[in-house]
């Protein structure tokens, strides 16, 4: 992987690792679908007018159908989805379930014919990583709430899916417009449904918050790096940040909720570190590491 590779894989797996905890934050007092509405109506105001000025989104709106698609399979559905979850299952938990992303983005790549595909070594990474997403989070499996993993198993479809999208079928296109877009169209989708459970008291400071750290750092910022990170190194590598965000989720109970910092936990993060750096290696780097091995 390249030097901007890693610094985007490093940021997004942050950006992307502190959102369970906020989500769940948000909806312990609002419902999922208000968390969605205002999340992407906060990013829409921040994204679409920088759209507006630096891009022609004409070329975007030629391929209304796929941006439907993608906002849809991206944004609308696994967010709700996410939400919905989070109040019943714990934040952990549900990157422990997320973390295999990677492994369903593999198969649809393969299904359809992708030319992002995976060789022995990244798949050897795939497997240590969830390895230890499962030494991280082990202790949380407790939850026997099956609606909440089958929203889950949704969201993990969408998120191995909606990269693909962006790649094959939006490639080329403004990502910034796209986004916007996106954005814009999943909050319009989401004024009647969550005016039916619009919040009966105004939420707390921590609650508000949240939801603007989730808008401005999470959406935001995190879509245009996450578009970045897809032209780098493809979309089912991209994907291999869901290792690394447990271990983030992790590292914010200790620091944020006082929770106890365990030994299978540290090893956990080791290991996904080290699954994280296999699965994204191309398959010539892993020729390339081979033949160095073979010559010392």
């Amino acid at each position: 992987m390249t030097r901007r590779g890693l610094v985007l894989f490093a940021l997004m797996s942050v950006i992307w690792g502190i959102p369970y905890l906020f989500i769940r934050v948000v909806v312990a007092e609002v419902s999922p679908s208000f968390l969605v509405l205002a999340r992407t109506a906060l990013a829409t105001a921040i994204l679409l007018p920088i759209a507006l000025v630096r891009t022609d989104l004409r070329p975007i709106l030629a391929r209304w159908r796929w941006v439907v698609a993608f906002a849809g399979i991206e944004i609308a559905l696994p967010w709700v989805m996410l939400g919905s979850a989070e109040q019943h299952l714990t934040s952990s938990l549900t990157g422990l379930l997320v973390a295999g992303v990677p492994l369903v983005g593999t198969v649809f790549a393969l299904a359809t014919g992708g030319s992002d595909r995976i060789g022995r070594a990244r798949w050897l990474g795939l497997l240590v990583g969830l390895l230890g997403v499962s030494a991280i989070v082990g202790s949380d499996i407790g939850s026997s709430d099956v609606t909440a993993f089958l929203e889950v198993a949704v969201v993990v479809v969408c998120y191995a899916i909606g990269p693909a999208i962006l790649s094959r079928r939006l490639g080329g296109l403004p990502s910034i417009g796209v986004m916007a877009l996106s954005l814009a169209l999943s909050a319009l989708v989401y004024i009647p449904i969550a005016a039916l459970q619009w919040p009966a008291t105004a939420p707390s400071p921590s609650v508000v918050g949240s939801i603007v750290i989730l808008a401005v750092l999470c959406t935001a910022a995190a879509f245009l790096i996450f578009a970045a990170l897809i032209d780098e190194i493809g979309p089912v590598r991209a994907t291999v940040i869901t290792y690394v965000n447990p271990a983030v989720a992790a590292v914010l109970g200790v620091l944020v909720l006082k929770e106890t910092l365990t030994v299978p936990m540290g090893v956990g993060f080791a290991l996904v570190i080290l699954g994280s750096a296999l699965a994204t290696r191309s398959e010539r780097e892993a020729r390339d590491a081979g033949a160095l091995v073979a010559e010392a």
